[in-house]
């Protein structure tokens, strides 16, 4: 066996572990039985060395879309589509419309577009919001802040779609 090693040396790795290369391996006796795979792998199991390593890779894998700008003539027919909410909510009506909006992502740029049919309780001018409420069994937000709209449909608007 070798005494040391010298960098600057080439050696026979057969000739320095000559002692100890050709013996057999080493085996379990019958009081120390050879552990199953299964029992083998579960004993590191609860180890994990990258934790929340899988939830960043499918958060960075998550797309998100741009806001989208509406045109000159998308605004102003969106205008008039909310005036029209104002009116019948003046005249004690509550209308059941579908709404279209971008909903910003709360971890990363970009967002969502949700569309939603609900029942305007209110539209407030000051705050720039639509406050809403479920149609029948389904879920909706509370509010919707109007620079997020991006399109209002329903029987109200029926007129200006022609």
């Amino acid at each position: 066996m070798a005494q040391g090693y010298r960098p600057d040396e080439v050696f026979n790795a057969r000739e320095v572990y000559a002692d100890i290369i050709d013996l057999p391996g080493w085996e379990p006796g019958p009081k120390h039985p050879r552990m199953p795979l299964a029992k083998r792998a579960a004993q590191f199991a609860p180890f994990a060395a990258l934790t929340g390593y899988k939830e960043m890779l499918e958060e960075a894998l998550r797309e998100t879309e741009r806001e989208k700008e509406l045109s000159e003539e998308q605004a102003a027919v969106l205008a008039r589509k909310l005036s029209l909410v104002r009116e019948a909510l003046s005249a004690g009506n509550q209308p059941e419309i579908t709404i279209t909006w971008f909903e910003p992502d709360p971890r990363k740029e970009g967002g969502s577009y949700e569309t939603v049919t609900a029942v305007v309780r209110r539209l407030d001018p000051v705050s720039r919001k639509l406050f809403l409420l479920p149609v029948g069994e389904g879920s909706c937000p509370a509010e919707i802040r109007i620079d997020r709209l991006y399109a209002l449909r329903g029987s109200l608007f029926d007129q200006l779609d022609d």
